[in-house]
């Protein structure tokens, strides 16, 4: 009778070799003698490899995140386009909870939009380890309804066009 053995996929060994490259950097800081340029190269590949390793520990903890999360059902309706859809509340206090205990914490801003009477959204994903991964999305602020009639003051469509665009960000960070 045949056995079939699952394996894990494991993570990469980069804890030991980050812990020996400090190793090579504190006996070359003891060392009067050692070369300044190359110190100075020896530090910023132990910057590399430590952003590195935040970056996988960053993709590690989303993929975890995103297994224990499910299909989120829809809450609100509209009637403009007959559809319905999940709200930022509802999709907030789903998935806060998951993300959060994966360590990582979100932050929306706004930034400059190159396509015209639109507003950039953007999320910084931030992760413990110390990785941070920046999601933008480009939404419409014309102020136009569905039929394409002005229907708001470039106010309020600046406005919604944030929500709107936190609301996708959100529900496209997690997949």
């Amino acid at each position: 009778m045949n056995a079939v053995t699952k394996t894990e996929a494991q993570p990469p060994a980069v804890a030991d070799y980050s812990a020996s490259l400090l190793e090579v950097i504190s006996k070359a800081a003891r060392d009067p003698n050692v070369d300044i340029d190359k110190m100075e190269r020896l530090l910023q590949m132990q910057e590399r490899v430590a952003a590195r390793d935040a970056e996988v520990a960053f993709n590690q903890a989303l993929n975890a995140a995103q297994s224990e999360m499910g299909t989120i059902g829809a809450n609100a309706s509209n009637p403009q386009t007959r559809s319905r859809y999940a709200t930022f509340d509802k999709l907030d206090r789903v998935l806060r909870p998951i993300y959060t205990a994966h360590g990582f914490s979100l932050s929306f801003d706004e930034g400059e939009s190159p396509k015209p009477e639109h507003v950039r959204v953007l999320c910084y994903v931030s992760h413990i380890a110390g990785h941070t991964r920046t999601y933008h999305r480009d939404m419409p602020a014309d102020g136009k309804g569905a039929k394409g009639g002005d229907v708001m003051t470039k106010t309020h469509a600046a406005g919604a066009a944030g929500s709107y665009g936190a609301r996708y960000l959100l529900k496209g960070i997690f997949n």
